[in-house]
């Protein structure tokens, strides 16, 4: 009968003879068995075959070979199960992995927190700041204006009809003030920079995510921090009060003109009537949401961009759920600020 013999560091196994070898090692020929595994085919003469593997558990067979008449070796390895309770909970952890919306998340508040540290280091490259600035505001004055206007005049008709009829047409340049001044046009002007500006930025970076620009600049020695996510932010930030103003004065001008050509409110009526409802933390409130929405909505769409994966693809994905996300913490934010700034009875009309 032919015979293979295994050679294995610590032991060896047959039903024939044993010969212990100077190494140390036992070395053992075996039967043929029926039991299938790794197959080497034994032809002509006894052959010596020797398998490099693993300390573990092994059982070695030799089985016929339907192929060519010759028997071969199978071998067959049995996990050791000795670490089985240690090793279970590895493989688990290993093979979960967060929700992509979750570690976006996570990526958008440390990028949030690098921003913050690197413009308190004056780490900050002003000239791409102030490309940023230009395209931010002075490119974005017109949309912002025109949707100002035309809801400013909406809003007239519904308060102008309404306000006629109780004979208190004397209060509606002041509750058109302070709509506007608190709530209006912040959130207006937040939500046309989002859709202009987030979206920009969002794809931007997101081609430079995927096209793996961001690693160029690192082997360059600039950080992606400092040179594009930074720039954004600031420029954002100091842009969008200025904006926030503009479509504030543009909204009050409209709905004015309007009152006076179609309802017959006078102008004067109007502005005296805001002038007596506004105050400075009116105004001053307005900034400070401005600000606000100019963050969420640059460190989002940036945090969305250098998140991106997939090719155009994910490049079309990323800046829509950069919009999105950025529209729900606009929201999200101006109720929150408007709860901690508006607090108890209101009493701005009482002059009126």
């Amino acid at each position: 009968m032919q015979t293979a013999s295994y050679l294995h560091p610590f032991s060896y196994y047959s039903d024939r003879r044993s010969l212990l070898k100077p190494d140390g090692c036992v070395k053992l020929q075996i039967p043929y068995s029926s039991q299938l595994g790794r197959k080497v085919p034994l032809t002509g003469r006894p052959q010596t075959c020797k398998f490099l593997m693993p300390k573990q558990q092994t059982r070695l067979f030799a089985v016929p070979n339907t192929d060519d008449g010759h028997p071969s070796v199978s071998v067959l390895e049995d996990s050791n199960t000795n670490h089985a309770p240690n090793s279970e909970p590895e493989t688990v952890l290993r093979k979960w992995s967060p929700p992509r919306y979750m570690w976006r998340g996570f990526s958008a508040l440390i990028l949030a927190g690098q921003v913050i540290v690197r413009t308190l280091r004056g780490k900050v490259h002003w000239r791409n700041t102030l490309q940023q600035l230009k395209r931010v505001g002075p490119n974005s004055v017109g949309v912002c204006l025109l949707t100002s206007a035309f809801v400013g005049m909406a809003f007239t008709i519904q308060f102008v009809r309404e306000f006629t009829r109780l004979g208190l047409s004397r209060a509606v340049g002041g509750v058109l003030a302070l709509a506007f001044s608190r709530e209006l046009s912040p959130v207006i002007t937040s939500i046309v920079v989002a859709g202009r500006i987030g979206s920009a930025f969002a794809a931007e970076l997101g081609t430079m995510q995927v096209s793996e620009q961001t690693d160029t600049l690192r082997v360059l020695g600039a950080d992606p921090v400092d040179y594009l996510v930074t720039p954004r932010v600031i420029a954002t930030c100091i842009a969008l009060p200025f904006l926030t103003l503009m479509c504030f004065t543009v909204g009050m001008a409209s709905s004015a003109l309007l009152a006076d050509g179609i309802y017959g409110v006078s102008i004067n009526i109007i502005l005296e009537s805001a002038r007596r409802a506004l105050t400075s933390w009116d105004i001053i409130s307005a900034m400070i949401k401005s600000q606000a929405f100019g963050a969420i909505i640059s460190i989002v769409s940036c945090a969305w961009g250098v998140t991106t994966m997939g090719g155009a693809k994910g490049v079309g994905e990323s800046t829509t759920s950069a919009v999105v996300i950025s529209l729900v913490g606009i929201f999200i934010a101006d109720f929150v600020l408007s709860y901690c700034f508006f607090q108890g009875v209101g009493d701005s009309l009482k002059n009126l």
